[in-house]
């Protein structure tokens, strides 16, 4: 009986331990400010010391504090000086002008006494913003692959701000497969995360992934307003006379256009612009 109350003694100390020294996570962003504050501090206060720990182990006094000194706040290492503050009555540390090199683990040490809360700060470069690249399927026309080829967490939206789930990408990155819908103004995302900072990309229209579909529409969406203009017949008066003229400019117009668009062979239209003036001069008085 005595050897299972030690034993559980012994878990509860384990996990009170482990939790009192657990690091608390702070991301932020190469050129930003950090800011890392005990949780407590009890008076009376005579020294501050925050420590800085480097990924390769290595550990230098960021900032400290002495009541009795003369000086006050003293900042040893150069990687900190002239970015670095303290509140000597919160303990707060402020660190503007962050760099990578600024990442790693920083402990406090209050009245020459190490803290148990712990600060693992992590700097990082601000994301880029993505581009998404384009891929065609062969033999389907009507389905396109969208690729963000990057290394960050990846969101991909669609116009309406569904989130959609992507595939991984080989070697890195993304995709995720589109369909024409038939609404040009449907568009496509891909946002980049890194913990720290997030970017967006430009959206991608389906009108730029199915060009060839919506060029076909609107060629054929033109021919049809201009064989309806074509066979409007023909009003007489003075004034009606100089829209049956334009009229008569715009037929000509209008068949060398079809002409260029269809690449009809070994036909040819031809508008004499001399006489579409003179007819102008002639039939329209004002």
């Amino acid at each position: 009986m005595p050897l299972r109350c030690l034993m559980l003694v012994t878990i509860c100390v384990v996990l009170i331990t482990t939790e009192a020294v657990s690091d608390e996570n702070v991301k932020k962003v190469v050129g930003e400010e950090v800011s890392l504050r005990p949780a407590r501090i009890d008076p009376p206060v005579s020294s501050i010391i925050w420590k800085h720990r480097n990924n390769s182990g290595f550990v230098v006094k960021a900032i400290e504090w002495d009541k009795d000194d003369d000086d006050g706040v003293n900042i040893p290492n150069q990687r900190f000086k002239g970015i670095t503050t303290l509140d000597e009555k919160t303990g707060q540390i402020t660190i503007t002008n962050l760099t990578v090199k600024h990442g790693g683990l920083y402990t406090i040490d209050i009245n020459n006494k190490e803290q148990e809360q712990r600060f693992n700060l992590k700097v990082m470069e601000k994301v880029l913003k993505p581009v998404i690249k384009l891929k065609k399927i062969e033999g389907n026309p009507d389905v396109m692959y969208l690729i963000c080829e990057y290394s960050e967490t990846i969101i991909w939206r669609n116009s309406s701000g569904e989130i959609l789930i992507g595939s991984l990408n080989h070697p890195k990155g993304e995709f995720i497969t589109v369909e024409f819908t038939g609404n040009p103004d449907n568009f496509y995302t891909c946002t980049l995360d890194n913990g720290a900072s997030t970017e967006t990309s430009d959206p991608v229209y389906e009108r730029e992934l199915f060009k060839n579909f919506w060029g076909f529409v609107i060629a054929s969406v033109g021919m049809v307003f201009i064989i309806l203009f074509l066979f409007i017949p023909p009003c007489h008066g003075k004034t009606t006379d100089f829209f049956y003229l334009l009229k008569v400019h715009f037929k000509c117009i209008s068949f060398i256009w079809a002409y260029q668009l269809l690449e009809i062979q070994n036909k040819h239209v031809k508008c004499n612009v001399a006489i579409c003036n003179s007819f102008y001069f002639h039939n329209v008085t004002w």
